[in-house]
Order: structure tokens, then C-alpha cells, then sequence
């Protein structure tokens, strides 16, 4: 595809096609309860179930301990006292999650990241996670950074042999 540049003169620009697998989605609804951690719940959640491919939809509760890994940081910060969960997103899957947290203090000050061990429920934890049977998602080394992002595809259905 051919896209004029500041000057006005065409330029290439390299074609990139995303194929993205359709899916039918099912979901769960759980609740956590005071004192359970929030990451070890997911994961345990994600284990027992064989989820492959999953999202988390919604998430609202509180949380008393708060541990999140922060933008281009090694380690997580962790801080204590009451906090609102506002947002809990990403995805699920038992090849790797990818899951980031927002919660608010009493002052209504926002701290956001990725979610790490170390979350304790306060009051309550309700989340509704859909699940993809038939996709699966991984997590391999994109070149561009060396992280491991991303890859969806189609589950494998392999046939009984009689």
C-alpha cells in the first residue's frame, strides 16, 4: 500500500495481516473473599480449569495489601491500606496470563499495573472471565523488544483413532 509521506510523495509501506480466529465464548463468575490473593486465586482458577484461552471481563472488589509491577520496573511495589479495585484486565491462559490491575486509595488516587502476587482481598473480589474453548493462547519472543507476547490459534482437535 502506497501512502503519501509530508512531502506528499507516495511511500511503501510494508502490508501486515492480522488473522484473528473466531470464538465462542463461555463464562464464570467467582467471587474472592478477605484475605485470599487475588493472583494465586487467578492462576489456581486458570489451572483447574485447563483454561487455554481466556479474558478477564470485569472485575470490581477491594483489596487491604497492593502489589503491582509498574511500568519498565524489575520488581513490584507493594503498598497497604484500603483500596478500590477500578479495573482488572487481560488474559488468561495456563501458557502464560497477562493481567493488569488499577485501584484507587481513599483519596481517589489511582495507582495501575501489571498484577502481582500480593493482592489480598479485603471485603470481596467478584470477576467474570470468559473462556475461548477453542483457541489457545501462548506467549513467544517477539523480536521487536524480546518479549514474549502474544500468539493466538485455533485449538487442535485430534481425532480418536479406532
Amino acid at each position: 500500500m502506497n501512502t503519501p509521506n509530508v512531502s506528499g510523495q507516495p511511500v511503501d509501506k510494508p502490508e501486515t495481516k492480522v488473522h484473528t480466529p473466531m470464538a465462542t465464548m463461555h463464562t464464570y463468575t467467582i467471587r474472592l473473599r478477605p484475605g485470599q490473593d487475588l493472583k494465586a486465586e487467578l492462576d489456581a482458577f486458570v489451572a483447574a480449569n485447563q483454561i487455554k484461552a481466556g479474558a478477564l471481563l470485569t472485575c470490581v472488589g477491594s483489596l487491604t495489601d497492593l502489589s503491582l509491577r509498574l511500568a519498565n520496573q524489575e520488581a513490584p511495589t507493594t503498598w497497604q491500606g484500603h483500596f478500590e479495585i477500578v479495573s482488572l484486565v487481560g488474559m488468561l491462559s495456563a501458557n502464560g496470563s497477562h493481567l493488569h490491575l488499577s485501584a484507587s486509595d481513599s483519596t481517589g488516587r489511582t495507582l495501575g499495573g501489571h498484577l502481582m502476587a500480593g493482592c489480598r482481598i479485603y471485603t470481596t473480589a467478584e470477576l467474570l472471565i470468559g473462556i475461548m474453548p477453542d483457541l489457545v493462547y501462548s506467549r513467544e519472543p517477539d523480536p521487536t523488544y524480546g518479549y514474549r507476547e502474544l500468539v493466538v490459534r485455533k485449538k487442535v482437535v485430534r481425532k480418536k483413532r479406532r
